[in-house]
């Protein structure tokens, strides 16, 4: 629980006050001093906006199959391809026909470093002043401090790869050496 909450940048009187869970509860809670109760568990789990089993992390299966849970936020479809909170976040996005709307994207910034791969579909990527058309195959990787934008330009779903750095990690591609 202390990952989840330091990768999120919280503090414990932060999320005392969110949660309405004393500081030493919360506190006992993340160094094992206590065991967490579905009273306590629940808050923690809408403060964080995650699943509950991934605060308490779900049985060992045997199957090592990542079972993703997709969610929609603004709009658009992430399924999450990392179970994992610290380092690279990866993701599939899907934008349904007529996201972002017939003018230019709305643009945002935050922390971070993205690189995504167009799967199917025609992304439009509004990035500072240049707006971009990617097609299946494409790929585009740009500090999210720069303002950014996505839409939907075609007729059918698009559908692409994010791997996101929260913070400003980047992939590294390796070429095969020449032989």
């Amino acid at each position: 629980m202390r990952a989840v909450r330091q990768t999120r940048g919280t503090t414990l009187a932060e999320l005392s006050e969110t949660t309405g869970i004393s500081q030493s509860t919360l506190s006992r809670l993340e160094s094992g001093q206590r065991r967490p109760t579905l009273e306590l568990l629940l808050p923690l789990a809408r403060a964080y906006r995650v699943p509950l089993d991934e605060l308490v992390g779900a049985p060992p299966t045997g199957d090592p199959r990542v079972h993703a849970r997709p969610f929609t936020r603004f709009g658009q479809t992430f399924v999450p391809l990392t179970r994992y909170l610290g380092g690279l976040h990866a993701y599939k996005q899907i934008l349904p026909v007529g996201y972002g709307g017939e003018g230019r994207p709305e643009q945002r910034v935050h922390e971070g470093y993205e690189w995504l791969y167009v799967l199917s579909g025609r992304l439009r990527l509004a990035l500072g002043e240049n707006d971009l058309v990617l097609t299946s195959g494409e790929v585009a990787e740009f500090d999210t401090r720069v303002p950014h934008g996505f839409a939907n330009a075609g007729e059918i779903p698009v559908e692409f790869l994010s791997l996101f750095g929260a913070q400003g990690e980047r992939i590294h591609v390796r070429a095969r050496p020449s032989e």
